[in-house]
């Protein structure tokens, strides 16, 4: 529906000052006088003829306001009250269960019984064993992005064992091991979709924090146990270790897909990945899996050892040092660009090949900065990418048993989750934290 608002006019002849006495009679005579509800264009011609002109512009944004208000609650009234439909986390499912949640801005972590759906036609419920932590749930529960609705119970790199399925599921049996990411939902019907690209499809469904097809809100793996659409749940490879394994479900197929998309996959090619982190040491691992020539980028020289001995990168470069990028001048077909904070662009550009890409798989929070000509100059692209569709997901899943390709993890006890947050905020971990949930969540 749209509306075609007239900027609501006053034409006031204004010569000689009001006193406040007056000024405040002349809007006192607007807000008693003006008819309910309001016409769309109302005209003041002479009743208060040496009215002041911040008055006449005041008054005119009062009558917008006036209009617009009153506009909106004829043709779109609010909804009902929330807190005459919402129902608590613990009585709005039948099938009871227990997690830690952020209850506030703090994102403190703390015991929640909540209930979740019943088990449906297509779905799969499984018991948790572990979850990987994100540097996006600390995001998330913090509500640094905005967007989170408290209690939240985050966690999208969820690994367990089936104990239901629902009558008309195909792929899965009580007793096999399974994995959730990202993604519980999609609209299954957008281009997006049809192309097995559900983390592209505009109502994607998130695990945690978001409203799910049933109107309800999901909550993610730092839980008990997991109910999902069979579409969304993934094959566990059988010789893929569950604990390590878990982060491949965010931190694998953010780095896996764009090697993939933009055809970095192939033997030879020569890669670099800009930091160290949780993104980065995966990106490198599924790099040197595809047989390319990699090169770490980073501004801490001490992570030189861990980059070449412990990961067997080819090349390790100290990005803020203009020598050392200067020696790998137009050397790369691709990078894969995994940090987070504002970082400058055109040095990363300058040591790619003509035809090369950038491709940003972190998100720094300041638009970026760069020349034109550092782009023109090469045919070069700056990309992005995010996570992977299902099917390429268990594509990536299946490459990663194979190959041997698992993430670096410190196995804690939910308890630690607080601490390990704070460690994440500080960079203090090497390089993922991963919750033994079934050892160390005790429903009450």
């Amino acid at each position: 529906m749209s509306l075609d608002l007239e900027v609501v006019t006053c034409q006031l002849h204004c010569s000689l000052p009001l006193s406040s006495f007056q000024d405040s009679t002349f809007v006192l005579f607007l807000t008693q006088n003006i008819p309910t509800p309001l016409p769309l264009s109302y005209r003041i011609n002479s009743t208060f003829p040496h009215v002041t002109p911040y008055v006449i512009f005041a008054t005119s944004l009062y009558l917008f306001y006036t209009t617009h208000k009153l506009l909106r609650q004829k043709h779109f009234p609010p909804p009902p009250e929330a807190s005459s439909m919402a129902k608590s986390p613990e009585s709005e499912h039948p099938i009871k269960a227990y997690g830690y949640a952020a209850r506030d801005t703090s994102g403190v972590l703390s015991p929640l019984t909540f209930s979740r759906r019943a088990t449906g036609d297509k779905d799969v419920r499984f018991k948790v064993l572990y979850c990987g932590i994100c540097h996006s749930d600390l995001h998330f529960v913090k509500n640094e992005w905005g967007v989170t609705t408290y209690p939240v119970i985050p966690g999208h790199e969820l690994v367990g064992v089936v104990t239901e399925v629902g009558s008309k599921v195909e792929k899965f049996k009580v007793g096999d091991k399974v994995g959730v990411g990202c993604l519980v939902g999609s609209c299954g019907s957008c281009q997006s979709c049809a192309n097995d690209l559900e983390n592209y499809c505009p109502k994607q469904i998130l695990t945690y924090g978001f409203p799910y097809h049933d109107g309800t809100r999901t909550y993610g793996g730092y839980s008990d146990h997991m109910v999902a659409d069979e579409h969304f749940v993934l094959s566990w490879p059988e010789n893929l270790p569950l604990d390590s394994g878990a982060p491949l479900l965010c931190a694998g197929i953010t780095t896996y897909s764009p090697l993939k998309h933009f055809g970095l996959d192939k033997p030879g090619m020569k890669v670099g990945v800009v930091g160290l982190g949780g993104l980065g040491h995966v990106a490198v691992k599924f790099a040197k899996a595809f047989g390319a020539e990699v090169t770490v980028f980073s501004t801490t020289p001490a992570k030189k050892q861990e980059a070449l001995e412990g990961l067997k990168a080819d090349h390790f470069i100290v990005s803020k040092d203009p020598e050392q990028m200067k020696s790998a001048a137009s050397s790369l077909d691709g990078i894969i660009d995994t940090v987070s904070a504002t970082h400058p662009i055109a040095p990363l550009l300058s040591v790619l090949k003509p035809d090369g890409k950038l491709v940003l798989v972190g998100a720094p929070e300041k638009p970026l900065e760069l020349a034109a000509f550092s782009l023109i100059a090469g045919r070069k692209i700056i990309a992005g990418s995010a996570i992977g569709g299902l099917k390429e997901t268990q594509e990536m899943l299946d490459f990663a048993a194979k190959h041997g390709v698992t993430a670096d993890i410190e196995l804690i006890p939910i308890d630690y989750v607080n601490t390990a947050m704070d460690r994440i905020l500080k960079s203090d971990v090497r390089y993922r934290f991963v919750i033994d949930v079934a050892n160390s969540l005790k429903a009450p």
